[in-house]
């Protein structure tokens, strides 16, 4: 038994194998510990090198079987499936440690920049690039990896590398463009680098007024106010123009809009505009003031500005000051609201000669 198994054409290269596996993870562990060792001073490289910890297992004993099949005498039978059954593992294994790689490093990265901080802008621009960039990446990583598996096999060889010029990996421009689904991968690389939208930011888009709350490789998910989810394509957010509330910085001018009629005197509606802003905790003390920016047949349009710190404080600063206008001139100008007034000459004349002057009710 023991003489026919050490004549076993297949022996030598078995018996090389086994040594060779257990050598690999024994290089595995070492190689390890020395590179988490040195790489702990920079925290996104030790991310990676933690993340690639497990793909790294099965690579390297697939590096080394494949090293020892390549080795072999040509006319052990089967060789041919077994280098390309082994080649087909090494593959799916490397791109396996690639993606985990790419996703080491933008954890790494984003555990530098933490975003859960009061002047996050710095935070958001990295996050919105890292998360981007490694999703696209991924992506890449993810496509080469499944046309070279292709291409291995005769028949779907023209398969795989039709996959691969229009990945971009030979011709990435080209191929990118002309597909819509990798139009998306163009859209965020140029968000991602641009940066026209990050992470937590405050848009209005389509009407609706919410925050970036995640962004993918293909689509936006942005939440509304009232807890809805709006999802966009990436590449809206470069063919069609959108607010940003939160662009360059958090914080908001926001504006009050109140309709008053002509006999309203300024200067008690300016210190109650005073008073209401000073009061409140949302006015991040920058700026506010009073103006009549408009006039109609009728009324008055009387505007505030105020500013905030985020356009969340500025939503509740505005409702504050509209209530406290409005409930102002209902208590001390009650006859100054808007209303619809009709006068004969004889209202007219008894106006001009004293201040007590009966209005007619609004009209039902």
């Amino acid at each position: 038994m023991n003489q026919e198994l050490l004549a076993h054409p297949w022996f030598g290269t078995w018996l090389a194998a086994l040594i060779a596996v257990p050598l690999a993870l024994l290089i595995h562990r070492i190689g390890g510990v020395v590179l988490k060792r040195i790489t702990r001073p920079a925290p996104a490289l030790h991310a990676m090198v933690l993340n690639c910890n497990a793909p790294a297992r099965l690579v390297l004993p697939l590096v080394a079987l494949l090293l020892i099949f390549q080795a072999a005498p040509e006319d052990l039978r089967f060789l041919g499936s077994v280098r390309h059954f082994n080649g087909l593992l090494l593959i799916a294994a490397t791109t396996w440690l690639a993606v985990r790689a790419i996703s080491g490093f933008a954890d790494g990265v984003l555990a530098q920049h933490p975003s859960d901080v009061a002047d996050n802008l710095q935070a958001r621009r990295v996050l919105t690039q890292t998360r981007v960039l490694a999703r696209t990446a991924m992506s890449v990583v993810l496509v080469a990896g499944g046309a070279m598996m292709l291409m291995t096999f005769p028949g779907a060889r023209q398969v795989g590398a039709s996959l691969l010029a229009s990945a971009g990996v030979i011709g990435i421009v080209a191929g990118l463009a002309a597909k819509p689904v990798f139009s998306n991968l163009i859209a965020g690389l140029q968000i991602a680098l641009a940066q026209p939208i990050r992470i937590d930011d405050v848009l209005v888009v389509e009407g609706e007024w919410g925050r970036v709350e995640e962004i993918t490789g293909t689509f936006v998910v942005l939440k509304i106010w009232d807890d809805r989810r709006l999802i966009l394509p990436l590449s809206y957010f470069i063919e069609k123009p959108f607010q940003n509330w939160t662009r360059h910085s958090s914080q908001l001018l926001g504006s009050v809009f109140v309709h008053a009629d002509y006999g309203m005197p300024m200067g008690p509606l300016r210190e109650e505009v005073e008073r209401i802003v000073k009061a409140a905790p949302e006015w991040d003390g920058r700026f506010f003031n009073l103006q009549v920016t408009d006039a109609t047949e009728r009324t008055m349009q009387v505007r505030v500005l105020c500013t905030a710190a985020t356009s969340s404080l500025a939503f509740d600063l505005r409702c504050k000051v509209r209530e406290g206008l409005i409930g102002f001139m209902r208590r001390e100008y009650p006859q100054f609201l808007p209303r619809m007034r009709i006068e004969s000459e004889g209202m007219q004349a008894a106006r001009a000669e004293g201040p007590m002057v009966q209005e007619a009710a609004p009209p039902h």
